[in-house]
């Protein structure tokens, strides 16, 4: 039986579990063996991360090819305009590639994110907006090079959902596992 770990991944934390440098891993926060993310977020991004025991279901969520969207909220600097939204809605022409075309919208501050530990820079005159981003692909550091090449660099970076998985009731740091990827099991 296949068993799923939605983790809220806090910033500052690696997506694996040898500790490397200063940085927590997933060891700090899950303590069961033989499980594995499928896929990476890094260290300086927040959210979710999904683990599993098992290698085909892990593949099937990290392969490409299978295209399981994922949302963010991205906290940006500067207001972005229709023109920047578009751009991202149309893909962006980075360095080494042309992104997919992506739904990008503006959002209020999600009311239910936690504080960040540490905050982000706070300048007095240069308002933040927060948007929506869901990709269907997932190169390094897409998002914020996305947002970047549109002219409002990425503050704070928090993926909310893969595929059908949320964040919805998991708080910073803790995990919920499901058997089978359908049933609530266990909550930490």
């Amino acid at each position: 039986m296949s068993r799923l770990i939605l983790f809220n991944k806090p910033y500052g934390v690696i997506c694996q579990f040898t500790p490397e440098g200063d940085y927590q891993s997933l060891k700090d926060f899950i303590s069961l063996p033989d499980f594995y993310p499928a896929g990476r977020l890094d260290a300086d991004s927040e959210g979710l991360v999904l683990l599993t025991d098992d290698g085909k279901l892990q593949n099937r969520i990290s392969d490409p090819k299978f295209k399981l969207p994922k949302t963010y909220w991205v906290q940006v600097e500067g207001r972005p305009d229709e023109i920047a939204l578009n751009k991202l809605r149309q893909g962006v022409v980075l360095n080494d590639f042309k992104t997919q075309p992506a739904q990008a919208y503006l959002i209020d501050e999600p009311s239910n994110l936690w504080l960040r530990t540490p905050p982000i820079r706070f300048r007095k005159n240069i308002a933040t907006t927060w948007m929506s981003l869901t990709l269907s692909e997932g190169k390094n550091r897409q998002v914020r090079r996305m947002t970047a090449a549109v002219l409002f660099p990425t503050l704070r970076l928090v993926r909310y959902a893969i595929g059908k998985y949320t964040l919805q009731g998991i708080a910073l740091g803790e995990w919920r596992m499901l058997n089978d990827s359908s049933s609530t099991d266990e909550k930490r």
